[in-house]
């Protein structure tokens, strides 16, 4: 006959300590919501500089936004992303961890790709005022 086995009630080794997981599920969902909500709030951020440079108005020319405010709103973001890695791997969420640091990675990548293309359209709006793109201060 078997009997069942009970988890020791007081464990006194003196080896490493065990490390202590987060459940595999919980983690897989925690990361993947993370990563849908980040993925929404991008999609709010260029859906908004979008729209900046969108009219119904023929006859009216406009131009986009500078991406300088929505850079700084994805960078909000990111830090936000190392925020959720951190506090996940001090739970021990492996797979959150590693989604949050794709996905902060991600936005590093976004915002400096953003600086440099801002950088130029800046550059070339000082060099040529009249250039495509460039809004005129009336």
């Amino acid at each position: 006959m078997d009997l069942p086995v009970a988890p020791p009630a007081f464990d006194a080794t003196t080896g490493p300590k065990r490390r202590r997981r987060a459940d595999r599920g919980v983690d897989i969902g925690a990361g993947c919501g993370l990563v849908f909500s980040e993925l929404v709030a991008l999609g709010v951020i260029v859906g908004l500089w979008f729209l900046s440079g969108f009219n119904l108005d023929s006859a009216k020319t406009v131009a986009f936004d500078s991406w300088w405010n929505y850079l700084a709103a994805v960078g909000g973001v990111g830090v936000l992303a190392l925020a959720a890695a951190a506090i996940a791997g001090w739970a021990g969420a492996v797979v959150t961890v590693v989604s949050q640091v794709v996905m902060a990675t991600l936005m590093c990548v976004i915002v400096f790709g953003g600086v440099e293309v801002q950088s130029h359209q800046d550059q070339r709006c000082r060099d040529m005022p009249s250039s495509v793109g460039c809004q005129e201060d009336s």
